[in-house]
Parts: C-alpha cells; sequence; structure tokens
C-alpha cells in the first residue's frame, strides 16, 4: 500500500526517511544485534545518542548556554502540573491566557496547585482570536505566565511574544517547536509533546532556564522535578528510549532540509496556499480571525454541514486521511506540520476545488 497523507493533529506523520531508517535498524541498531529498545538506556552507545540528540536539537534552536533539556514522559498535559510544581509554592501567584482548549485545561490543572489567574481569554469570541495583551488583567505577583504558543484545536496561533509581564513566560509549544525559529531567550520554560513536529508519541522534551532550577516543592514527583532530571540527564528512571531515538532522527532530518529557516519557509508557503483556496472560496470558510491564524492547524468548515460526512469519505478515499474536525469544533481540520510535504497541501486543495465543483 503506498503512503497517504496524513493530515492527523497528533499523532501526526514523521517524514518517510526516517521510518525507513528505523526499519532497517530496528533488529540490529548500530551491530548490537538488538533493537535500540532493548539496549541499556545506561550504556555507552545509548548515552552517545542522547547526546547527539539533544546537541542536534540545541544546535536548531540555537538554545543558550543557560538552559537545560530535558526529555520526559508523561505528554504536554503532565506538564501542566508540573509547571506550578516546579516553579511556584501553593500560596504563589501565577497567570495564564487562555487562548483555546489546551490553555483552558492548563489553567484548570494549575488551579489545584497555586493561586491561579485567568489574566485573558478568548472564550468570549468562541477562541477565534487572541485577547489584545493591552487588555490582559496581570498579576503583580506572578512567578510566571502560561501561555499556549498554538491552539490545534480551535488553529489560533501567537505570531509574537508579547512583551507584557516581568515574569518569566511558560509556553506550551507542542504543536509550533521546531516548525519555525525561536527566540528562546524570550522564555522561562518552553515544553512540547513530541507527536507533532519531533517524533513519536512517548516522550515531551522540556527546555528550562537555569535560574529556575531547585525551586520544586518537596512533593514535587522525582520524574517531573526539573532539577533532578536536568541533574541526571533526563535518565533519572529509565527514559521513553525509542521515543527519544526516532526523535533524534527527525532532528537530523530538520538540519539536513536547511534547519529551523526552511521549515519556516516551507510551512509559510504550505499554510498560505491553504488559506488562500478556503478564503477565495463561497463554500469553505474559516472562522479564526486572520492575524491569528495557525500555520499547524487549519480548521474549515463546508457550507452544507450535510455533506461533511461525504467529504470525509471520498477525501479518504483520495488518500487524504484524518481531515475530521476535533468535536468541539466541528467541520474539517488539516494540520501540516513539518513532515507533511507541500504535495499533500495541494492534493487537499484540488480534492477541494473538485469537491466543491461537484456539489457546491
Amino acid at each position: 500500500m503506498e503512503r497517504i497523507y496524513n493530515f492527523s493533529p497528533g499523532p501526526a506523520t514523521l517524514p518517510t526517511c526516517v521510518l525507513e531508517q528505523a526499519r532497517d535498524e530496528l533488529l540490529n541498531w548500530r551491530a548490537t544485534g538488538m533493537s535500540v529498545m532493548e539496549v541499556s538506556h545506561r550504556g555507552k552507545e545509548f548515552v552517545e545518542l542522547a547526546e547527539r540528540a539533544t546537541a542536534t536539537f540545541r544546535q536548531l534552536l540555537d538554545i543558550p548556554d543557560n538552559y537545560r533539556v530535558l526529555f520526559l514522559q508523561g505528554g504536554a498535559t503532565m506538564q501542566f502540573a508540573a509547571l506550578p510544581l516546579n516553579l511556584a509554592g501553593p500560596d504563589d501567584a501565577a497567570d495564564y491566557v487562555t487562548t483555546g482548549n489546551w490553555g483552558v485545561k492548563a489553567f484548570g490543572e494549575a488551579q489545584r496547585y497555586l493561586r491561579a489567574n485567568e489574566a485573558a481569554s478568548g472564550r468570549d469570541g468562541n477562541f477565534r482570536r487572541i485577547p489584545d495583551p493591552g487588555t490582559w488583567r496581570l498579576s503583580d505577583d506572578a512567578c510566571y505566565l502560561h501561555l499556549v504558543s498554538n491552539e490545534t484545536v480551535v488553529g489560533v496561533e501567537f505570531h509574537e511574544v508579547p512583551d507584557v509581564s516581568e515574569a518569566p513566560i511558560a509556553a506550551d509549544m507542542s504543536s509550533t517547536l521546531l516548525s519555525r525559529p525561536v527566540d528562546v531567550n524570550r522564555y522561562g520554560v518552553i515544553y512540547a509533546g513530541a507527536q507533532k513536529n519531533i517524533g513519536p508519541p512517548g516522550v515531551t522534551v522540556v527546555i528550562v532556564r537555569d535560574d529556575l532550577l531547585g525551586r520544586a516543592r518537596p512533593e514535587t514527583p522525582t520524574v517531573v522535578n526539573y532539577r533532578v532530571m536536568s541533574d541526571t540527564d533526563s535518565m533519572s528512571n529509565t527514559p521513553p528510549t525509542f521515543s527519544w531515538y526516532v526523535s533524534g532522527l527527525v532532528f537530523e532530518w530538520i538540519r539536513e532540509q536547511g534547519g529551523l529557516a526552511a521549515m519556516a519557509e516551507r510551512n509559510r508557503r504550505k499554510a498560505t496556499r491553504l488559506y488562500a483556496a478556503i478564503d477565495g472560496s463561497d463554500f469553505y470558510d474559516n472562522p479564526v480571525d486572520p492575524a491569528c491564524r495557525s500555520w499547524m492547524n487549519v480548521p474549515f468548515t463546508l457550507a452544507d454541514t450535510n455533506l461533511d460526512a461525504v467529504f470525509l469519505k471520498e477525501s479518504a478515499g483520495a488518500g487524504l486521511a484524518n481531515l475530521k474536525g476535533h468535536r468541539l469544533v466541528g467541520g474539517m481540520r488539516a494540520s501540516i506540520y513539518n513532515a507533511l510535504p507541500e504535495a499533500g497541501v495541494d492534493a487537499l486543495i484540488a480534492f477541494m476545488s473538485d469537491f466543491e465543483a461537484r456539489h457546491g
């Protein structure tokens, strides 16, 4: 069976060459006679793999020396709790800006651990735009300001980092990290689940500034204690070895493609073409404010919702998979991460045009 174009929001498509290398090395990795999943995470071979992957990741993002890179488990959702446990006491305050369902979930989890303040929310506008930073109600004593850089469900994205608070910014970048250059210096903590642009599910990357280490509460679980995991090179316990391995292959693939500048240009082209096709049609609609439309997740609706099932059936038959929108939004959603080729976007646009001609 030929590979299809996979528009899944996550777990998302991976580069074909990465999958092929993982396949070829599956039974005999580095002439060990074993799979990478079978070798000791404390053995020389895997330690070298981890060090190389970390170094390549740091190089791609140009991460300053005063930041640590951690490869943790539990998904980005685990970080909703790990963040307040590591950075604040139970009586401390933290500001949260909720621009979609993931921001809402992060805020809800934080309320269990500290004085979480919802500084701004896009809820009143059905999360179709990012609230003007000039209207944010920020705390005077916040330990950090939390943002979700890109909301995968509603397709809203921060294209600029707002300079509104003295508190360090903590950002969930699960669906944008490695899709373009990032000025890491603007953040105190960046975290991202792997299953969008980094690798397969199972590993979460955390980038944390040195001065924010060592603040964890005594009850913080060891596996999410930033200081402990930093001091042990993310190996206080057995790490997600296979996910780390594949992520390292993805890092090398990105570097071979020209790095994050090349990724950004490719992703900009894909998003621009798809939005142009939607905006140029009376049959399709994207409700998000153009100023904050996501490059990664493009939701759209059909003029006649009765055609949704037909669209999904026919698109799947055309080799365009996982276009169904999230249950909270409905309609369709095309997730166009790094590994989704431009040809996939072109194929989707061609299908949409043909479908409109037949059903519009």
